[in-house]
């Protein structure tokens, strides 16, 4: 992006130095000022679109990413939750068995 801006700025020094440089009348001057300003205004607008679309891509791209990363966090987060709750259960069952050894049989 930066290469195509300098490009651009010195493509619009470049054409404003050569128009009002040149040895013509002032009508003629103005009309050739008229048409690149058009000239320029619609390849900046082309440029200014195409940024757009790589920078609406590359938010996309991002978002995907971010999808992505948030399901793998999700899937490990549940993998990690899997054995805590095993954990328990076995911590739940010892407790369990010593519990029964305290109970009076009647």
């Amino acid at each position: 992006m930066i290469n195509k801006g300098t490009v651009i700025l010195g493509v619009l020094i470049g054409a404003a130095a050569g128009v009002l440089l040149a040895p013509e009348k002032g009508s003629a001057t103005r009309d050739k000022l008229k048409k690149e300003g058009k000239d320029i205004k619609n390849q900046l607008s082309s440029d200014l679109t195409e940024v757009k679309d790589d920078l609406t891509k590359a938010a996309s791209s991002g978002k995907e990413s971010l999808k992505k990363e948030i399901k793998d966090i999700a899937s490990k987060t549940s993998y990690k939750t899997e054995q805590a709750i095993t954990f328990l259960e076995k911590q739940l069952a010892i407790l369990k068995e010593k519990n029964k050894t305290l109970q009076k049989t009647s």
